[in-house]
């Protein structure tokens, strides 16, 4: 096992690493649409803080040499289940033809307020 961690992606906020490596995967941690920098939520909207969350997520899959195209399944956790079609847009617009197995579900609240958290894992390349 390995632990994945990339300075430029948001610190973890609890006893948790941002990634594990294992038996030829990466399971990434929730990414909610921190920004790295300020480590604050500065998005306001739902779809700005998907691609926000996504693009944490890809700056955490970089350490390990991957990127999204390399996700083999998601969860994404929403505050409001209202908001699936316009996250689900932003989703698509970001992974293009890429399409990862996928879990949605709604949740009553999320660290830090946030509008949407991702995880994901995925496949090391042979």
């Amino acid at each position: 096992m390995e632990i994945v961690h990339h300075s430029e992606a948001p610190r973890a906020v609890g006893p948790y690493s941002q990634g594990i490596v294992a038996g030829g995967l990466v399971f990434c941690s929730g990414q909610t649409p921190l920004n790295p920098l300020s480590m604050q939520i500065e998005a306001l909207t739902i779809e700005d803080q998907t691609r926000q969350a996504l693009a944490n997520l890809g700056t955490v899959l970089s350490a390990a040499g991957l990127g999204l195209a390399d996700i083999v399944k998601t969860t994404v956790f929403l505050k409001n289940f209202a908001e699936f079609g316009r996250m689900n847009a932003v989703y698509e617009d970001v992974f293009g033809t890429h399409r990862p197995a996928r879990t949605t579900v709604e949740v009553s609240r999320l660290p830090l307020d946030a509008l949407v958290e991702i995880e994901c894992v995925a496949a090391l390349r042979g």
